[in-house]
């Protein structure tokens, strides 16, 4: 039996057609008001993720912060904090320490997780929680798993309709275009 690579592919593809599809509308439309809000009232919108994962904050913050003026700050991308709070506390503590410098009232942090387990990035949530920030997560049903830990402690949880870690990580990156795409058309930027 050989590989037919064009089946496999239009499989993929059709299995994240699937996935777009089935996302949740009005939850998409409560985290781009959020942010929508956030911007408004210059609020800082935090971005935390975890292994593949972690990718879509740092596109984020790029794209959120040049083409919409947003404060936005991707946790993922210090090399050396992440590794000194690691190192000097706990791998599970990442983001807690770098959002005890960074985060003020009322600002907005958003959890990557595809399978909603990740244990820094929960903490980090939770730490957010307690700092009187807006919680979101972005996350999916990885193994069945319905958006893990994280979607039961936010205030906001998208949760991606695929048990594929990869259509999950592709669907991340497309829900914050949206969300991109949303807001410039919204303020005619």
């Amino acid at each position: 039996m050989s590989f037919n690579f064009s089946d496999f592919s239009e499989g993929y593809i059709s299995s994240l057609i699937s996935s777009l599809e089935e996302l949740s509308i009005p939850t998409l439309e409560e985290i781009w008001s959020i942010i929508e809000d956030a911007r408004n009232t210059g609020n800082t919108i935090h971005l935390i993720g975890n292994g593949g994962s972690a990718g879509t904050p740092s596109h984020s913050a790029g794209d959120w912060s040049k083409e919409l003026k947003l404060r936005t700050i991707s946790h993922t991308d210090n090399a050396s904090s992440l590794t000194a709070w690691a190192n000097d506390t706990d791998f599970n503590n990442i983001f807690v320490g770098q959002l005890s410098t960074f985060i003020n009232e009322g600002d907005v942090v958003i959890g990557y997780s595809g399978s909603g387990n990740s244990e820094n990035v929960i903490n980090g949530i939770l730490y957010a929680k307690q700092n009187a920030c807006y919680t979101i997560a972005i996350t999916g049903n990885y193994n069945g798993m319905g958006g893990g830990k994280l979607a039961k402690i936010v205030d906001v949880a998208l949760v991606v309709p695929s048990k594929s870690m990869e259509r999950i990580e592709d669907t991340q990156l497309i829900v914050n275009h949206i969300i991109k795409e949303a807001i410039k058309s919204n303020n005619g930027l």
